[in-house]
């Protein structure tokens, strides 16, 4: 059966090779009776809150399970709003949020509207491989540019601006990020907005991970700076809804009924139990319980980071926000004999029964050099995954 172009021109995602590796090593182990630790996913070990739950089964009892609007419930729009409020001290409308479902629609969302055939999009290598599908989905190009660890693996305004040419729409960027778990200083990320304003681009900014930012030099939206910004967040990450499958929009003005004409055709609109269920997510007590988990992801953030360092992976750019770790694993892979990160991530499900997720999928930059271990594990496991590391390391020291 003849396939459309667009289908051929997205990559395979590595990852999944990957996790069903570890998945099938996991249901047979053999000889080694040691549990299999999936430090590859990005998902937190915990569920959604308990008013969350209570309030998605109410939805179902009481039958509130129509379609809602396609921009998504206005009582949750203003939920959303008000959490910017006083979360960020930003004053946004309530209907310049659309609900979507998951940031992936959120983000499929603004590519459709706003990305031409042949339009390019700058984007830092490494990052979120599916970040790039959306562009290409749109007929649109993603344009990696190389970024380092003196700039926190992270585009600058001087590099945008070096790099804009005739085709450039705008830039996708996220920060925190995904892989590196690095976040865009404010400062510069103003500049970068500035920098695509004045050539009459769009700068879209992938936000999930903001409320799980640990450092208090980081952690401000890029809506600060533009009402121009289209923000992409989620209830994923910070909320701990992954299967749930919801997320928003923050847009200008201008571009709500566009997105509207687009998810009533493309969505019809979010789940309504979903959307239901995640009014309860700003009440007080769940969103003390979500500050009780952000803390705890960044003491286990910071305390993997640290362990990996006296194990022969060296973290080039401490992390400040998500649950990553973004390593340089070239010194244990040329005592190892590996020609890199990939063949690492099956030695590690081998010897040391763990799996992460090799640089591969997230660009072009060196990325046999890098590994990715997620820490959204519980604690213990990510302890036992270090003693692991280190038994490893020292039988090749």
């Amino acid at each position: 059966m003849r396939t459309a172009a667009r289908a051929e021109r997205i990559a395979p995602f590595h990852v999944m090779e990957i996790a069903k590796a570890a998945v099938q090593l996991a249901k047979s182990p053999g000889d080694d009776a040691r549990e299999m630790i999936f430090l590859n996913i990005g998902e937190p070990d915990c569920g959604a809150v308990p008013l969350v739950q209570e309030a998605a089964a109410r939805a179902i009892t009481q039958g509130k399970t129509q379609y809602t609007d396609a921009l998504g419930l206005m009582p949750l729009r203003e939920r959303i709003s008000a959490w910017y409020a006083s979360r960020f001290g930003l004053h946004i409308a309530g209907g310049r949020i659309a609900v979507t479902a998951g940031a992936s629609a959120a983000l499929q969302l603004a590519c459709l509207a706003l990305i031409e055939a042949g339009d390019e999009v700058l984007m830092p290598d490494p990052c979120y491989p599916c970040n790039r599908q959306f562009v290409q989905a749109a007929d649109g190009k993603a344009v990696l540019l190389p970024t380092t660890a003196a700039t926190r693996f992270q585009l600058s305004a001087a590099q945008v601006a070096a790099a804009w040419g005739s085709q450039t729409r705008g830039v996708l960027l996220a920060s925190p990020s995904n892989p590196t778990g690095t976040s865009i200083a404010f400062d510069e990320l103003g500049s970068i907005i500035k920098t695509v304003a004045e050539r009459g681009g769009v700068s879209l900014v992938d936000e999930i991970y903001l409320g799980l930012s640990h450092q208090a030099a980081f952690g401000q939206s890029a809506l600060h700076h533009s009402a121009d910004v289209v923000s992409i967040n989620s209830f994923s990450k910070y909320f701990c809804m992954t299967g749930w499958r919801l997320g928003w929009l923050v847009l200008p003005p201008e571009l709500v009924a566009p997105i509207e004409r687009l998810a009533q055709n493309l969505f019809i609109c979010p789940s309504a139990i979903a959307q239901h269920a995640a009014l309860a997510c700003f009440e007080p007590e769940s969103l003390a319980e979500f500050e009780r988990r952000r803390a705890d992801f960044g003491q286990r953030q910071a305390m993997f980071a640290q362990g990996l360092a006296q194990v022969g992976l060296t973290v080039p750019v401490a992390p400040d926000g998500a649950f990553y770790v973004y390593a340089d694993c070239s010194d244990l892979c040329r005592r190892m004999g590996l020609a890199g990160s990939w063949e690492l991530a099956f030695a590690l499900m081998h010897q040391a029964r763990i799996a992460a997720t090799p640089g591969r999928d997230f660009g072009d930059a060196d990325p046999q050099r890098y590994l990715r271990f997620s820490t959204a594990a519980s604690a213990a496991q990510l302890q036992t995954s270090l003693e692991r590391l280190r038994a490893l390391n020292l039988r090749y020291s």
